[in-house]
């Protein structure tokens, strides 16, 4: 077995050769696509610049890249973190939402109203209502029994 290691046609630095060739290639389309994305998300530049920010990208990869990059960079950055931001803001914001829908938060009066309603259908008791009421107005049950 390791005599044919060792005659093997293909040796180890070309092993090494041909995965730091892949790596450069995969790094090299993650730029690529990184680079198309931010020019087709842009909302500053008409769509007249962005096929010729594409073309220029396509037709001269290298020099294009460099080009975008040069000039691009540093507002590429900021566009994707005003980006995540946006998500972030976007899912906390349905979150709360999704929260408040179940009478867990909102306003004092809101919790009171969902309680009354509860309380109408019969789901819940007159000494449970008391007591979301109580919550919702920020009393333990001592203090609003007194």
């Amino acid at each position: 077995m390791a005599m044919l290691l060792a005659q093997s046609e293909y040796p180890l630095l070309d092993v090494f050769w041909t995965v730091l060739v892949l790596f450069g290639c995969i790094v090299w389309f993650w730029l690529m696509f990184q680079i198309l994305t931010d020019v087709f998300r842009r909302s500053d530049i008409s769509g007249w610049f962005k096929s010729l920010w594409a073309i220029l990208v396509i037709v001269m990869p290298i020099v294009g890249s460099l080009i975008y990059l040069a000039a691009q960079g540093k507002h590429m950055g900021e566009r994707h973190r005003d980006d995540v931001t946006a998500a972030r803001t976007a899912y906390e914001r349905d979150v709360r939402r999704i929260a408040g829908s179940n009478g867990s938060s909102g306003t004092p009066t809101d919790q009171i109203a969902e309680a009354k309603h509860l309380l109408d259908q019969g789901a819940i008791t007159q000494d449970e209502f008391d007591s979301l009421k109580a919550t919702a107005l920020g009393r333990s049950l001592g203090g609003a029994a007194q």
